[in-house]
């Protein structure tokens, strides 16, 4: 399979924002065997992926635009400009530098992750 048919993005992306195929298929009101087969497929018409990218948080045109240098540079810059620092080495030692405190960090991550998951109750809800 082309690693960049959209099935594989789409298949990407809900394994990134952690949903399952039966979670995804749940939300567009298909089976998971049809979610299986769509990230399987090269294309997929418009209307099939406004439906898929609303379901995953993303814009049709993310969606479309999806690859893994984007969310490695976009990660790699977002650490860099909170002040996350990573491991130096200096002669053989290693050191931490870290701008903000541990707990500071998983408090932001934990409240990111409730948000995704009231978005994802919220289009769940929608659905119903």
């Amino acid at each position: 399979m082309n690693a960049s048919s959209i099935g594989r993005k789409i298949e990407r992306i809900r394994r990134l924002k952690g949903m399952t195929q039966t979670e995804l298929a749940n939300m567009l009101g298909v089976t998971r065997q049809a979610i299986s087969k769509m990230e399987q497929t090269e294309k997929l018409n418009d209307e099939r992926l406004k439906e898929i990218a609303s379901a995953l948080g993303v814009t049709v045109e993310g969606l479309k635009k999806y690859n893994e240098e984007t969310v490695l540079y976009n990660t790699n810059n977002f650490y860099e400009n909170c002040g996350v620092k990573t491991n130096a080495v200096d002669n053989g030692n290693y050191h931490t530098f870290n701008n903000f405190p541990i707990d500071e960090i998983i408090e932001f991550y934990e409240k990111q992750l409730e948000k995704e998951k009231e978005k994802f109750e919220s289009l769940k809800k929608e659905k119903e």
